[in-house]
């Protein structure tokens, strides 16, 4: 997935927001296969479980059985089909989302040759607080921020000042 980039501004910006409000002592389940930003959590001391690429629009049973303190979900919501679901089905009080935010000049992701790697929703920051507050999250912190790529175009000068991805904490209600 990431051959060619690799998102350290983003990457250090979820970690920075993580330990904003989460303790080391606390017991993270990641929603999603073990991935570049799993192993950073390890790094700086979190444990760490993840899904096992299990479809989880139509599977929770990992959310009610594994055992963990808080729930995090770093750019997957957009991918599933029914994450109303997921949400209900988390057994803790803490979460952590981030999504890519949907920009007005860019369509929605749809990779040809990987049927995992597409996006079903192109949230704005709203959809997302709702969807949390439909399933009974109340959102504690939020931030909104950029990615810039380093290539030539309108479409990149945009993303150096457009917010591109959206992270939130929330607590059960």
């Amino acid at each position: 997935m990431y051959e060619k980039t690799f998102p350290n501004k983003r990457f250090k910006h979820t970690l920075e927001f993580l330990q904003k409000h989460i303790t080391t002592q606390e017991t993270i389940f990641d929603l999603g296969v073990p991935n570049p930003f799993s192993k950073i959590m390890e790094e700086n001391g979190y444990t760490v479980k993840n899904t096992t690429g299990e479809d989880l629009d139509n599977n929770q049973n990992a959310l009610q059985s594994e055992d963990y303190t808080v729930f995090t979900a770093f750019e997957i919501f957009e991918h599933l089909l029914n994450p109303y679901t997921v949400l209900q089905n988390v057994k803790c009080d803490k979460l952590l989302i981030s999504i890519p935010l949907r920009l007005w000049f860019s369509p929605a992701y749809r990779s040809k040759t990987d049927m995992w790697d597409r996006h079903y929703h192109e949230f704005e920051d709203w959809q997302l607080d709702w969807l949390l507050e439909k399933t009974g999250w109340k959102i504690i912190a939020r931030e909104k921020f950029t990615h810039p790529v380093k290539k030539i175009g309108f479409r990149p000068l945009l993303r150096f000042f457009t917010p591109r991805y959206y992270i939130v904490y929330a607590e059960r209600a």
